[in-house]
């Protein structure tokens, strides 16, 4: 598994230290190390099966370790989650859209359940996602990139400085990537950081986007 180097000296958002996860009796990746500053975005790369949606979750405490350490600004999450969660927004790889709810009403559920607002509208986020039209539709009329969508409208209701996303790409179409595209891009010159799978290459990052490669 391979990172491309780290440059700079500034403090690190998210850092991880000789991670290990096993799979059963399968090893998917040892002495991973992985920093994320401020403004940065890392792409998580590799084969089915070779860890990366597993890594994911570690980084955001959904799964320890088998060894090894994750850190929020200089601190193991596991003594600070509360924080660390207040400053985290995941979208994984199935949507957590509510099938009963509109997209309304699931960014409305989100939003209290959230805590933190940016001060966007819910009409708003909506309307940046392609999806006004269908505010008041059940999520389960809606395509899977329209519920994709969905998902990623919560992004821009929240002031996370940490995004977390699994193949954020998936179901959507041209339009929709380089929406989510242009979200990964603002997330980070916003100052905040994102960490994400995909197997296609993103265009641009003008230096900010580095890859991490992980081999099964």
């Amino acid at each position: 598994m391979t990172e491309t180097a780290h440059q700079g000296r500034a403090t690190p958002l998210l850092s991880a230290k000789s991670l290990a996860c096993r799979r059963g009796d399968r090893l998917l990746f040892s002495d991973l190390d992985v920093t994320l500053l401020p403004g940065e975005l890392l792409q998580v790369m590799g084969p089915n099966g070779c860890g990366k949606t597993s890594l994911l979750r570690i980084l955001c405490g959904l799964r320890a370790p088998d060894t090894g350490a994750v850190l929020w600004r200089g601190q193991d999450i596991g003594e600070q989650r509360e924080d660390f969660q207040q400053e985290l927004a995941l979208v994984g790889h199935r949507p957590g859209i509510k099938d009963d709810l509109t997209p309304a009403e699931n960014l409305r559920v989100s939003g209290a359940l959230g805590g933190a607002s940016t001060g966007m509208g819910i009409e708003d986020a909506l309307r940046r996602v392609g999806l006004l039209a269908h505010t008041f539709d059940p999520c389960g009329q809606l395509s899977s990139g329209q519920r994709r969508r969905t998902a990623l409208a919560r992004l821009l209701l929240t002031p996370a400085s940490l995004w977390v996303l699994d193949e954020p790409l998936t179901g959507l179409d041209r339009q929709g990537q380089a929406l989510v595209e242009s979200l990964i891009y603002e997330q980070a010159e916003r100052g905040g950081a994102c960490v994400f799978t995909t197997h296609q290459t993103l265009p641009g990052g003008a230096g900010r986007l580095r890859v991490l490669e992980l081999s099964r």
